[in-house]
């Protein structure tokens, strides 16, 4: 990355000397100094900002005027909202969301040499560092081969994708890519590499320091902000602009601040911790503004705790959730293995920039909210979304209760029951009528014994996920239950699938130090490989018997993960209720195998001399858990395992690929296709135009996630994708993974709108990706899209609140403008989707004067005009969409245009970030 010197650089820019070397920095104090503003209250997370406006200050894309904005925010309480252009340092990519953007990079290669421009113009000209994590399933289970099968499988599943990511990382320039079985991006990222504060060369061979910033294909980039690497999560679209050279459109955020104080009682995890602190910040409202934490509790809270609370943003709604630069900053990063000059600079830089959190700390905040960590006490929270906080001595209450609600909820017809078994999802309860107060049941025969499921039965429990397993005090805790459990006879429960998946291999390092790991298979959590497995939906089928029982007793299954998210569907196709928990907690619902079971009042099995097992005598003390931690947990661990990370294993270092400017596409690959995006693509941008006469593709509730819209996980030979793959003689013990498809346009858009627990309002009591077509006869939402695009009919989607919630896939944007639709209009989208749907040239619309989908009685059935959108079309705007009505009857409302910068406008006109940039490119 070149770093550009504005016109008036020499007023900020000064030089310290730090770990035995001078650098070059452009000063916060200095700009004070010059006349620019008032700084020195602003805080930390917005001061990273802040110096990147004065590092790429030219008096075009970033002006002085944007400097002197961040004054401005201080004086008027923490906000003002102007548009930034702000330039990240670096790209983080995992293989899910990387394969699709390299896919586009290589189409982009295509695209301009039909535009008469250079292919070399299509290369990052940012470090962009993609590890491949989310590809790895648990196939096998519980035994000591389970590591090694599943990555032979992997590698079966996966060639055609590593062999085109090898070409990508050969092809193009500052692209490296970390091999499978290394561990999570995210965890890598912290534990490696991530420096805190960067240093590159300017244009006149300078070395300048600067903060450590970048931008994810993962919403969950914002784990590295407990390390004070400001990161969040963009769609893959937003990430190869940035990657390509253009700047990341945004608003100066409002900074929410969450004081932290008191101290962890015993007992308690950073998972209990960060389970409340969503729910907190949700009830609060952070979508699209930053979080700094701080107070006094900070001294006593370790970087790993601070990097599960980050890790979290995207589930509490922020951008990200930032931590200052402090002392405990510095001892992980000596403690990882960074060299000790970085380590100087890093605190030397923070100290002289203003980027330090001492005593003194107290920066100016858009509002604030606190949390005395000492009130903090185990729970869990489910079963549908990371806010659904449970404390732990009412989760097996709260389960009854919602089991219950399950229960009294309208029955399916029969039609819906039998698709939606063929799709893969549990059965809907039978038509009769169902007591409320039924408990499911149905016996399953495991290893030739017969054991009775219910309503609760935890088949899946899994240490999964970067959130906790980068936390050693979270997985020695976990190891210490099993260790304590092994040794009085208990054991997991036959029907519960159990799994660990760390996030990087320091953590079977440790573990095997400790002599825990042993003690983790006694009770049946194995290694299963070094990646995201159960938490993104790879936790592999469940025994055939198992799967069984609970279809033909259509039992409310559940599954138990140490993991950042747990909505709908996502989990396994078997399993309707999920909960977060800590890897203890994980470990302890693998031996009592139920929901029901109070683990705070009855025992979870009997010991071996028949006397009842509880949670308390088998929960490690605070200091049993430290005192492994700092024997165990060092800085010569993290340099061994860190030495060859780019490296791989032998299959990776086989993977052959040959060296051209150009990707060879194989027209007969079902992974890898050539997207249409770029394909016939004019010099010259269209412009915007009204929106006339579209139909209603989906009418949709609140909170639908990008899991609703694109998911990742398996899926049937009787889904459009299934039907596509088949008819290419793909078998469907070979479909993989949607995930794992994100290659092949052709998959993924039929694919969109497929969640198995989606629900159409246009179709009563129906799951799954359906619609009504031209016709008004339910059929699946791709087939519809296909028919209306035939017919040249536009298309429109409705939505509720926060639209577009959970992860930052770009496929569910992609995916939406490959079926034709042209506008989404909801209540409130969140804010990483919105900017994908932009990127994609689809235009999200919000409801004004308090006006819902329910209020205005749609059904589905209307007909939709959007005018005002083909003149001077302002940011923000408010623009006339007459509804017509089934019976002919019309009525005119005001929606809010979500495109919210000029440069989107400018997106949109080019039909998607992407064009633009090639445009500007071949231009160029």
């Amino acid at each position: 990355m070149t770093v550009t010197v504005g016109h008036d650089s020499q007023k900020t820019r000064k030089s310290l000397t730090a770990g035995g070397q001078t650098v070059s920095y452009y000063s916060i104090p200095a700009a004070e100094a010059a006349g620019l503003g008032e700084f020195s209250k602003l805080p930390a997370a917005l001061k990273v900002v802040l110096e990147n406006m004065l590092r790429f200050e030219d008096g075009k894309t970033v002006s002085v005027d944007d400097i002197k904005a961040f004054s401005d925010w201080g004086k008027m309480g923490g906000q003002n909202p102007r548009e930034i252009a702000y330039r990240p340092a670096r790209v983080l990519m995992q293989d899910f969301t990387g394969v699709p953007a390299v896919v586009d990079l290589a189409a982009m290669r295509d695209g301009i040499l039909g535009l008469g421009g250079d292919a070399q113009k299509i290369n990052p000209l940012n470090p962009v560092d993609l590890v491949i994590d989310h590809s790895v399933m648990i196939d096998e289970f519980g035994t000591p081969r389970a590591f090694q099968a599943n990555v032979d499988r992997e590698y079966e599943r996966n060639m055609e994708r590593y062999v085109f990511l090898k070409w990508g990382q050969n092809a193009f320039n500052n692209f490296r890519v970390v091999p499978p079985g290394t561990g999570i991006c995210h965890q890598v990222n912290l534990e490696y590499l991530a420096q805190t504060v960067w240093t590159d060369t300017d244009q006149h061979g300078n070395m300048v320091a600067y903060p450590d910033t970048l931008v994810g294909t993962d919403s969950h980039t914002t784990m590295v902000n407990g390390l004070a690497v400001l990161g969040w999560g963009v769609g893959g679209i937003e990430a190869e602009a940035a990657m390509l050279g253009q700047p990341v459109s945004m608003l100066i955020p409002e900074v929410v601040g969450f004081r932290l104080t008191g101290q962890m009682m015993e007992g308690t995890t950073a998972t209990d911790l960060v389970l409340k602190v969503v729910q907190m910040l949700r009830k609060h409202g952070v979508v699209g503004k930053f979080v700094e934490f701080y107070g006094d509790g900070l001294d006593r809270l370790p970087l790993a705790d601070r990097a599960t609370i980050a890790n979290m943003a995207p589930e509490y709604g922020a951008t990200c959730g930032f931590f200052p630069i402090d002392d405990e900053t510095i001892r992980y990063l000596r403690g990882t293995g960074r060299e000790e000059s970085r380590i100087a600079l890093v605190e030397a830089y923070a100290k002289e920039n203003g980027m330090w959190r001492g005593a003194d700390y107290a920066p100016i905040y858009t509002s604030t909210l606190e949390l005395d960590m000492g009130t903090i006490v185990p729970a869990i929270s489910g079963p549908k979304r990371p806010q659904d906080y449970l404390p732990l001595t009412s989760a097996s209450t709260a389960f009854g209760e919602y089991i219950r609600g399950m229960r009294k909820a309208p029955t399916v017809p029969k039609m819906e029951k039998a698709e939606m078994t063929a799709e893969g999802g549990a059965p809907a309860p039978a038509p009769e009528d169902i007591p409320g107060d039924h408990l499911g049941m149905s016996t399953a025969s495991v290893e030739g014994q017969d054991y009775t499921l219910r309503d609760g039965s935890v088949v899946i429990a899994s240490i999964t996920s970067c959130t906790n397993t980068s936390n050693p005090y979270v997985l020695i805790g976990a190891g210490l239950v099993a260790r304590k459990a092994r040794a009085l006879g208990l054991n997991r429960k036959p029907w519960v699938k159990t799994s660990l998946a760390p996030g990087s291999q320091v953590v079977s390092e440790y573990l095997n130090a400790a002599g825990l790991q042993e003690d983790l298979d006694a009770v049946g959590f194995n290694l299963v490989g070094y990646g995201c497995t159960t938490c993104i939906g790879n936790s592999g089928p469940l025994a055939p018997e198992i799967s069984k029982a609970i279809n033909d007793g259509d039992l409310v299954a559940t599954s138990v993960l140490s993991g950042n998210r747990n909505f709908e569907g996502r989990i396994s196709p078997d399993v309707r209720a999920n909960y977060l928990a800590s890897p203890p907690l994980v470990v302890a619902y693998a031996l009592a195998g139920d929901m029901n079971i109070d683990l705070t009042t009855e025992p979870l099995g009997t010991s071996k001399d028949g006397k009842p097992v509880y949670l308390k005598d088998i929960w490690p003390t605070n200091k049993e858990i430290a005192d492994i931690v700092h024997a165990v947990v060092t800085r010569e661990a993290f340099q061994k395992k860190y030495a060859d990370v780019f490296k791989g294993d032998e299959k990776w270092q086989a993977v052959k690929v040959t060296d051209s400017e150009t990707y060879d596409w194989p027209t007969s690959s079902t992974y890898i296709q050539n997207p249409p995006y770029f394909k016939g693509m004019s010099k010259t941008p269209g412009v915007i135009s009204n929106i006339d006469g579209a139909r209603v593709l989906a009418l949709l509730g609140d909170m639908i996630t990008t899991d609703h819209i694109s998911p990742a996980g398996s899926f049937k030979g009787s889904t459009p994708a299934g039907k596509y793959l088949t008819d290419r003689q793909v078998p469907t013990s070979e479909f993989n993974s949607y995930g794992s498809r994100r290659g092949n346009h052709e998959v993924m858009m039929r694919g969109t709108f497929a969640n198995i627990r989606i629900k159409n309002e246009m179709l009563d009591g129906v799951e799954g990706g359906y619609t009504k077509g031209p016709d008004g006869a339910q059929t699946s939402i791709y087939d519809a899209s296909m028919a209306y695009q035939e017919a040249g009919t536009p298309l429109v989607i409705f939505g509720g609140i926060e639209y577009g919630a959970g992860s930052s896939r770009d496929w569910a944007a992609k995916g939406t403008a490959l079926l034709g639709v042209k506008a989404v209009i909801a209540e409130s989208f969140e804010r990483i989707h919105r900017s994908n749907l932009v990127g994609m040239g689809v235009i999200p619309f919000e409801f004004t004067e308090g006006m819902t989908r329910k209020s205005l009685n749609l059904t589905g059935d209307e007909t939709v005009s959007i005018h005002g959108l083909d003149g001077d079309l302002k940011p923000l705007s408010l623009v006339p969409c007459t509804i017509t009505y089934a019976d002919g009857t019309a009525k005119t409302i005001q929606i809010k245009c979500r495109i919210d910068t000029e440069i989107e406008i400018e997106y949109v006109e080019h039909g998607g970030v992407l064009h633009y940039v090639l445009r500007d490119l071949a231009k160029a």
